[in-house]
């Protein structure tokens, strides 16, 4: 099974060969990021599955596949996505633990137990994520091609800063982590359909679409809470 895994391709209209492993982690992705529009907490876990499985894509070389360049920034964001995945879980986790407490008068909260109470970011958060994707994006830039990334190797490091803020801000609760990943993906599509990860990059495409119902969404669900509490 590891090996049919780590082997398997198919092909679409005489493409060149597609690994099954990409298609699956893409799939599990996508799950995560149905999981997160409902604010579910089995979105973090599912997700680092297909970060597990997208690690090995992007460092092709490394597990015999030496087709496609490696995308260094692409393989650093899934080992970033773990670790941000964590915090977010367990922040997820106590939220919706803190949901379920019955009260004193035995009722539970009409939000279901769900794992987080989406919020807008304050301006001055606001301006701190556009600095630091700027910011980091110019600092990785030049890391990563000294590292023999993928050009042009300005789009990987904002793909990979974007991924850790709109990560990050999905375990805060930020409302705005959809529109960071509409920033990723606009420049992800071209990047990875270039460098031959034709089914990530046709997965970018529908992420797109989707963050952005994600985002309206979440804002529909914030409105509600608040009028709830008003």
């Amino acid at each position: 099974m590891i090996d049919w895994l780590f082997t398997a391709t198919f092909t679409v209209g005489g493409s060149e060969p597609i690994l099954w492993r990409e298609v699956i982690g893409n799939g599990f992705g996508l799950a995560s990021a149905l999981g997160g529009m409902r604010r579910k907490v089995w979105a973090w876990p599912v997700g680092i599955v297909g970060n597990v499985l997208l690690f090995t894509v992007f460092l092709g070389s490394w597990f015999g596949d030496a087709g496609r360049p490696d995308m260094l920034g692409q393989a650093g964001r899934q080992v970033m996505f773990i670790a941000v995945s964590v915090y977010g879980w367990m922040r997820w986790r106590e939220t919706r633990r803190q949901d379920l407490e019955v009260r004193a008068d035995g009722k539970v909260p009409s939000s279901g137990g769900q794992g987080v109470h989406p919020q807008w970011a304050t301006w001055w958060q606001r301006i701190l994520l556009v600095a630091a994707m700027a910011v980091g994006t110019l600092a990785l830039t030049p890391l990563f091609r000294a590292l023999g990334s993928y050009e042009p190797v300005w789009a990987d490091a904002w793909i990979f800063m974007g991924s850790l803020l709109a990560t990050y801000g999905m375990a805060r609760g930020w409302v705005e982590f959809w529109l960071i990943w509409v920033a990723v993906d606009v420049v992800g599509v071209p990047l990875l359909w270039s460098a031959g990860y034709y089914a990530t990059a046709l997965m970018y495409v529908f992420y797109g679409a989707f963050t952005l119902v994600g985002f309206f969404v979440w804002w529909r669900v914030h409105r509600r809470e608040q009028a709830a509490l008003a």
